[in-house]
């Protein structure tokens, strides 16, 4: 029988005071509930909101170039991509400059239900900020930035 190890309390205690991961998680839930909440009467989540804000570009995206500005892989953003897609929110095609890639474009509903979208984004963000106080958002976002 080996012998129990244990941590201490008080590790339990530094590590709820000072883990930055928890405190970023933690923070990254309550936001995505928020903006969850918000995004609702429009039938998103924050999530799809901002896999749509990723594709309101002037020309089709590639798949590589949303998964990394939405810091997630391949295979998450395709099952991202299937409930707005069968909701005919975003186009999926074949790249033709290389079969194998596909690129991403966002219909003409899925750009107007992300222009009824926007209001409430502005508007739920603005709330955040202010909730901030004398936290400049740029240096949060830098911070964050950095850690990404």
């Amino acid at each position: 029988m080996s012998k129990r190890i244990e941590v201490p309390f008080s590790t339990t205690l530094l590590v709820r005071d000072t883990c930055l991961c928890l405190h970023v998680q933690r923070a990254a839930r309550t936001l995505a509930r928020r903006f969850d909440e918000a995004l609702r009467p429009v039938g998103l989540t924050n999530g799809q909101f901002s896999l749509l804000m990723s594709l309101n570009r002037p020309v089709p995206a590639g798949m590589g170039s949303v998964a990394t500005l939405l810091g997630m892989d391949r295979t998450t953003l395709t099952a991202a991509l299937k409930p707005l897609e069968r909701r005919w929110l975003v186009t999926i095609a074949p790249d033709p400059a290389d079969r194998r890639g596909k690129l991403l474009t966002l219909t003409l509903a899925g750009n107007a239900l992300l222009a009824s979208a926007v209001p409430i984004w502005e508007e739920t963000h603005a709330a955040i900020k202010h909730q901030l106080g004398d936290l400049d958002p740029g240096q949060l976002r830098a911070a964050l930035g950095a850690l990404a």
